[in-house]
């Protein structure tokens, strides 16, 4: 039995802030979950020290997901960064929720998956390549 839970979040890169939110808060009339959200003066991201990305999550609905946008720092050389020079902004990941990201870690790597390490943070990602082109990432269910 799969300890995934459901789907907590698509990442997608963008360019800048002001790029994304036009489309996903201006045009689509989604709103920025500043629950989740941390936000450094009310303005900014809290820099994401592995990846060096600025996260922000909107809101999709009345469901659980959420979209995370994640922008590069400037100047960083990082996945991330490398991911949004080659291809521009669009999908990066897909976040899956779970009661246990070790145990469901554990047995995605057990079922073949390549795990990333990023050191040690609450989640998990496994390489693209090893998960059908999808960069993947297992995170603390939201309850």
């Amino acid at each position: 039995m799969s300890k995934l839970v459901r789907l907590d979040h698509v990442g997608i890169i963008a360019e800048t802030w002001a790029q994304a939110s036009d489309i996903l808060e201006r045009q689509m009339g989604l709103p920025l979950d500043t629950d989740i959200t941390k936000l450094e003066n009310g303005i900014e991201s809290l820099l994401f020290e592995p990846e060096q990305t600025y996260n922000y999550f909107v809101k999709v609905g009345i469901g659980e997901t959420r979209i995370e946008v994640l922008i590069p720092k400037p100047g960083s050389e990082t996945g991330t960064t490398r991911r949004l020079a080659r291809f521009g902004p669009g999908l990066h990941h897909l976040g899956y929720g779970c009661r246990d990201v070790q145990a469901a870690a554990r047995e995605l790597e057990e079922r073949g998956l390549k795990r990333i390490d990023l050191g040690p943070i609450s989640a998990a990602f496994f390489y693209p390549k090893s998960a059908g082109g999808i960069l993947t990432e297992l995170v603390p269910l939201r309850e």
